[in-house]
């Protein structure tokens, strides 16, 4: 499933407050992004205990339970982790890549909230979870049933509510500081071969990894921080980042490029520093410039003649990086009114694309 709307972190957990309480809410969205870390803090707001099922992982006997006689008769007895007596969140992860007959299993659970005789008690909230079918993830065809049972959204990551969580939640410094200068790269779609690709939460291990290894605290070799890097995030991002640690002792470098207090690294040996800075300032320009040329106020007026004038000064240094600064993508391209300007006072570099 791919919904054509599309919702963030805070969001997601105002939906789970209004409507997880009377219908249950099915979480869509590509693995790493954060559904079950939002599931669990919901929950923890509500001040409600948290029982995780993984689908992947069922058999239907793991939910309907296994049958006892009693007398003449018999009765299913529901698993433990399930038969609680006081009110919980059920939250049903990788729901999606179960069998069919798992997903037969789940359908008294979510739509009546009840296992044969046993009723979820009072108050209980059930939330499922999911990748999507195109995330190269384990997925199965979910039943038009089932999927009618559900209250269904589509999560995507946010940069700047990422970025919050992970300031008060002490992740580090450096991919906190990588990631407010490259939003763009918290997360990216997965790729169809097998390898690392970004995601809030393989930024997270990084973080982790970092911190383990005192990142920050001692000097760490170069070999030691790629072999982190490759190991977490997509190639592009971790090659990105290993030139970010390079430039952290200026930490500011481009707000000082900016500001003509400091000059494009020029040296051969700093090519993935200028290549890591340009695609910064492009990051800047794609999210600060306005759509249409009547939006420039005072201060941005004075930033696009200071921008036009760093497009100038890199294509003197390395022509190549400026075409990509300034090149459109599949995604994003900078404003039109800008480009015109680029291609009035640099001809050459728009034309040679």
């Amino acid at each position: 499933m791919n919904l054509p709307i599309t919702i963030t972190q805070d969001d997601l957990l105002e939906i789970l407050f209004n409507v997880a309480p009377v219908r249950p809410v099915f979480i869509w969205g590509a693995p790493g992004i954060g559904k079950s870390a939002l599931v669990e803090q919901f929950a923890k707001e509500i001040g409600l205990p948290c029982v995780s099922l993984l689908g992947s992982q069922l058999a239907p006997e793991d939910i309907i339970g296994i049958p006892q006689i009693k007398g003449e008769t018999s009765e299913f007895l529901p698993p433990k982790m399930i038969a609680k007596k006081e009110p919980y969140v059920l939250f049903l992860d990788e729901l999606n890549a179960c069998s069919q007959e798992v997903q037969k299993a789940f359908y008294s659970l979510i739509h009546e909230r009840r296992i044969g005789e046993y009723h979820l008690p009072e108050g209980s909230i059930v939330v499922g979870a999911g990748n999507r079918a195109h995330d190269s993830a384990i997925v199965k065809t979910m039943s038009s049933a089932l999927i009618n049972r559900m209250f269904h959204v589509q999560m995507r990551a946010d940069a700047r509510q990422w970025i919050k969580w992970a300031q008060s939640n002490g992740l580090h410094a450096w991919v906190i500081d990588y990631i407010i200068q490259r939003p763009d790269h918290l997360f990216s779609e997965p790729p169809k071969t097998e390898e690392p690709f970004s995601t809030p939460r393989s930024w997270h291990m990084l973080s982790d990894a970092l911190t383990e290894y005192g990142a920050g605290k001692r000097d760490l070799s170069g070999e030691t921080l790629k072999m982190l890097a490759y190991a977490c995030l997509t190639p592009s991002h971790a090659g990105m980042f290993l030139a970010y640690t390079k430039s952290i002792k200026n930490s500011h470098m481009l707000e000082d490029i900016i500001a003509q207090e400091a000059k494009w690294p020029s040296k051969p040996e700093d090519r993935d520093i200028l290549y890591f800075l340009a695609q910064s300032f492009r990051a800047k320009l794609l999210a600060e410039l306005p759509k249409s040329k009547q939006d420039i106020s005072g201060n941005m007026l004075s930033f696009v003649y200071r921008a036009k004038g760093m497009i100038k000064e890199l294509s003197v240094i390395n022509f190549e990086i400026a075409q990509m600064t300034v090149a459109a993508d599949d995604n994003n391209a900078l404003p039109d009114w800008f480009m015109v300007e680029v291609i009035r006072d640099l001809p050459k570099l728009v034309g040679n694309k």
